[in-house]
C-alpha cells in the first residue's frame, strides 16, 4: 500500500500524456451531444472517486450528477429513460457482473457510455462506447491507492477537457509535483491519535467529502476502525449525539466556500472535548495535519488524499496490522 501510494505522482504524469487526446476528444463530443444529467456507476473507492466527479462536473460544468443504484437495473430490469444522456462507469478492475451489466443496459438504452477503469481489456471497457485507461498500473495491495488518485486525477481533466477550462488543465500539469510534496507531509501526530481508536468521525464538505468517504473506509479496511464519513453540515444533525468527550474526529478542511463551516465545526467540537485532528493548509492556524494546495482547488482533494494514504498505511502497521491484506477483502469485489 505505501509503495503505491508513494507512485501516485507518476502514475498522473503518465496518465496525462495517455489521456489527454483522448479527453479532447471525449469533451468535444460531450459538448455538441448537450446532455441535460450525467449518471454515475461504481462501488467502494470508485463510487468516491464517482462523488468527485459528480462534485466538480455541477460544479463547473452546472449538469446535475446522479449516482445511480445498479439493482434499479440489474435486478428490477426499470426501463430507464436515458437516451441522450451519459452514464459513466468507474472502477479498478472493470469486472463486477452488476457494473459491467448496468453499463450494457444503459447503452443499450440510449446513453453514451463512458469507461474510466485500471484494468486493460476488462469486461466494462467492452461494455461502453468511451474508454478512459487510468494508466495505474497493476495494484497488489487490497486497498486501492493510486488507482483511486488516477480516477480523480482522470476525472478532473475529463471536466476540463469538456468546459475547455484552460486553468484547470495547466494546474493538473503541476499535480505531479504536488503530490510529491503532500508524500512529505508530516501526519505522524494522526498516528499517535489513532493507534489506540476504536471509533473515528471523517468530516468534509464538497468536494472534499468525496476525500472524507474514501478516508473513512481505509480506516476500516487498513485499521479496523469503526470510521465513518459526514458532511460538516450533516453531522449537527443526528450523528453529533455520539461525540463526547476524547471522541476522534478527522476533518478535512480545505480550501474553498466550504472552509469556514468546517474550521467552525472543529472549534465547536473542540469545545466539546472531543479529539480533533484538522487537517487544513498552512495558513490556518490552529490546524493540526498540514494540507498541501494544489494550482486549482478543485484539485486539492487530490493532495489530502494523498497525505492522508502515507498516514493510514504507518498507523495500520502501528496497530500491529498488515495494510496490505485486510482480514476477509479481496481484490476483486463481484456483485450482481
Amino acid at each position: 500500500m505505501l509503495e503505491e501510494a508513494r507512485a501516485c505522482a507518476d502514475v498522473v504524469a503518465r496518465q496525462m500524456h495517455t489521456l489527454d487526446p483522448r479527453l479532447e476528444t471525449l469533451g468535444e463530443q460531450l459538448r455538441r451531444l448537450d446532455p441535460q444529467v450525467a449518471l454515475t456507476v461504481a462501488r467502494g473507492s470508485s463510487d468516491h472517486a464517482a462523488s468527485y466527479f459528480a462534485y466538480i462536473a455541477m460544479q463547473q460544468l452546472g449538469l446535475p450528477v446522479a449516482s445511480l443504484p445498479m439493482s434499479v437495473v440489474t435486478l428490477q430490469q426499470a426501463p430507464l429513460r436515458v437516451r441522450g444522456q451519459v452514464a459513466l462507469g468507474f472502477s479498478q478492475s472493470g469486472q463486477s457482473p452488476d457494473l459491467v451489466d448496468s453499463l450494457r443496459r444503459l447503452n443499450q438504452c440510449g446513453a453514451t457510455t463512458v469507461a474510466l477503469v485500471n484494468a486493460e481489456g476488462s469486461p466494462l471497457e467492452q461494455a461502453c462506447q468511451h474508454h478512459l485507461p487510468l494508466c495505474a498500473g497493476p495494484e497488489l495491495s487490497v486497498a486501492a491507492t493510486k488507482s483511486f488518485v488516477a480516477t480523480l486525477s482522470a476525472s478532473a481533466r475529463l471536466v476540463a477537457h469538456w468546459d475547455q477550462d484552460r486553468a484547470l488543465l495547466d494546474a493538473g500539469l503541476a499535480l505531479p509535483e504536488q503530490l510529491r510534496e503532500a508524500t512529505a507531509q508530516d501526519w505522524s501526530l494522526a498516528i499517535d491519535t489513532l493507534r489506540d481508536a476504536e471509533r473515528l468521525m471523517v468530516i468534509g464538505r464538497g468536494a472534499g467529502f468525496a476525500i472524507a468517504q474514501e478516508a473513512a473506509l481505509k480506516f476500516k479496511e487498513t485499521s479496523v476502525i469503526q470510521a465513518e464519513a459526514f458532511s460538516s453540515a450533516e453531522v449537527r444533525h443526528g450523528p453529533m449525539a455520539l461525540i463526547d468527550a476524547q471522541y476522534p474526529l478527522l476533518v478535512f478542511a480545505p480550501r474553498g466556500v466550504e472552509q469556514a463551516g468546517l474550521l467552525q465545526l472543529a472549534t465547536d467540537m473542540r469545545q466539546r472535548g472531543a479529539r480533533v485532528l484538522l487537517a487544513a493548509p498552512a495558513d490556518i492556524v490552529g490546524r493540526d495535519l498540514t494540507l498541501s494546495c494544489a494550482e486549482h482547488p478543485a484539485l486539492d482533494p487530490l493532495l489530502a488524499i494523498q497525505s492522508f494514504y502515507i498516514m493510514a498505511a504507518a498507523l495500520a502497521e502501528a496497530r500491529g496490522l498488515d495494510p496490505d491484506q485486510p482480514r476477509h477483502l479481496s481484490k476483486v469485489t463481484c456483485t450482481q
